[in-house]
């Protein structure tokens, strides 16, 4: 079930480049991206009310906050940034860079994680890599 999620993740992330390539037009990206992120905060509360899920508010564990807080700090960072290049930049140039994200996740997963090193995810990131630079000549 998670490849379905996983899948899905793909294509909203590549409808939300175009969608928000073209809603950038002549606004400031860092408001465009304050808009964004309101939009996600009231759908992330509504499905956690909706799901019941506020209640478990109260069990989570200092460690999981500050983790929790730190990735969204790097997310709004993130979104930040990838606003303003996309509003600088041609999107089929922003968008495979951004997503150069993957082989930087994947090293950090070997090294931060300890997960496994296979000669899969070795080939991959390298094909990737090697992707995004071709895109960039």
């Amino acid at each position: 079930m998670w490849i379905v999620f996983a899948l899905l993740s793909a294509f909203f992330a590549a409808l939300t480049s175009i969608l928000a390539k073209i809603g950038i037009g002549n606004i400031n990206s860092n408001l465009a991206t304050a808009i964004r992120t309101i939009v996600v905060l009231l759908m992330s509360w509504g499905i956690v009310f909706a799901t019941g899920k506020h209640n478990d508010l109260v069990s989570i564990g200092h460690k999981n906050l500050l983790f929790l807080i730190c990735s969204g700090i790097a997310t709004g960072l993130s979104w930040l940034c990838y606003y303003k290049a996309l509003q600088m930049g041609e999107a089929s140039k922003v968008i495979p860079i951004d997503k150069f994200s993957l082989v930087i996740g994947m090293v950090m997963a070997f090294i931060v994680l300890k997960e496994a090193v296979t000669i899969k995810t070795i080939m991959g990131g390298i094909l990737i890599t090697l992707g995004t630079f071709v895109l960039l000549l």
